[in-house]
């Protein structure tokens, strides 16, 4: 390099007493109470309208659920500012809004602070560069094809006389302005990036709501199906029961009439056997005339297989092959055409059958 540093006395005017109190001001309001420190992305706001660092309020919750301290306890914590209890859903701190407004101040106040810092530096210093061939001579101009700054000496006379310059001005102004316009563009796609980031912590709480929903809807379904089959085996078994009762009463009565016919043959044999012991012969002949005058009694049964009870199967292997591979129906609606609404929205899923 070709340059050096001299030094020359201030410029009058640069920044005032007044600009660093404001930003001093305005960087006390930018302080967490919890670390004490200028607010870090993300910060969230809670409903008492207070902010705080996310990863505080994480480091704090992870460090008081073993202490318990008065900060938390649980799922719940006391805003450090104002003591008011804030109550943590199942999202946790990633549940808490953040407040976009106080990362935008905290962005533009230290591109501020920044530059007021190059700024009061550059009007300590007043750092002038010097060309160190030509000690007397400024750097000036801008040498195109060595791509360094060097003074107007180099050009005429120097190892420059044969590259193409420009004056350091209006290099200077053009890289700035580039710069500056490269740094708008990065800011605009941190926003982008940021908005983007927002909205899949969007869709993952709304993919949380639908998944339990649709859990739900399907834990109904299925119990509804378990009732109707549990409603079903109660009616086949009352039908099952009914016919064996029948039954059992029909047989019952059978043998109920034909133990009473076989005490009353019993009973009749005894006295057969008695009137072959009778002397006289007209009276052994009134008792034989009694006894024949018994008619005979018609012995009644059962039909074959009256027994049985298989006409009361059920083949339940289809069913239990449509339940074993019910499955999801995407894209149908409740009759069982294409929905055209598909994607449309959280639509109820159909639950179908392959079998």
């Amino acid at each position: 390099m070709n340059f050096a540093l001299g030094f020359k006395p201030p410029a009058a005017g640069g920044s005032g007493p007044g600009d660093a109190a404001s930003m001093e001001k305005l960087e006390k309001q930018l302080i967490c109470p919890v670390c004490l420190e200028m607010f870090s992305k993300p910060v969230v706001i809670l409903p008492c309208q207070h902010n705080l660092c996310r990863k505080c309020i994480h480091a704090e919750l992870q460090l008081t659920a073993k202490n318990k301290t008065h900060f938390s306890l649980g799922g719940r914590f006391r805003c450090p500012s104002c003591r008011h209890e804030v109550v943590l859903d199942r999202h946790g701190v990633y549940g808490l809004q953040r407040n976009l407004l106080v990362e935008n101040i905290i962005d533009i106040y230290q591109q501020q602070e920044s530059s007021r810092l190059v700024k009061v530096k550059s009007e300590q210093q007043q750092q002038q560069l010097m060309c160190e061939e030509h000690e007397e001579e400024k750097i000036n101009i801008y040498c195109l094809s060595c791509e360094t700054p060097t003074c107007s000496m180099c050009k005429v006379f120097g190892q420059h006389k044969d590259c193409d310059v420009a004056p350091l001005s209006s290099v200077y102004k053009r890289q700035k302005t580039e710069l500056s316009d490269g740094i708008a563009i990065l800011v605009a796609s941190n926003d982008h990036i940021q908005a983007i980031i927002s909205q899949m912590e969007e869709v993952c709480q709304t993919i949380e709501e639908n998944g339990r929903r649709q859990k739900e809807q399907l834990v109904d379904r299925i119990d509804s199906l378990v009732a109707i089959l549990e409603d079903r085996k109660r009616d086949l078994v009352g039908l099952i029961a009914k016919q064996q009762d029948e039954k059992l009463k029909y047989v019952r009565s059978l043998i109920h009439r034909h133990g009473d016919h076989l005490e009353a043959a019993v009973k009749l044999v005894e006295s057969a056997i008695q009137s072959m012991e009778e002397p006289h012969m007209a009276l052994f002949m009134q008792l034989l005339i009694t006894s024949a005058s018994s008619k005979a009694h018609k012995v009644e049964r059962p039909e074959v297989g009256y027994e049985s009870m298989s006409h009361f199967n059920i083949n339940t292997d289809d069913v239990a092959e449509m339940l074993r591979n019910m499955d999801f129906c995407s894209g149908l609606g409740d009759d069982g055409e294409e929905d055209p609404e598909e994607g449309g929205g959280d639509s109820e899923p159909d639950y179908c059958s392959r079998y």
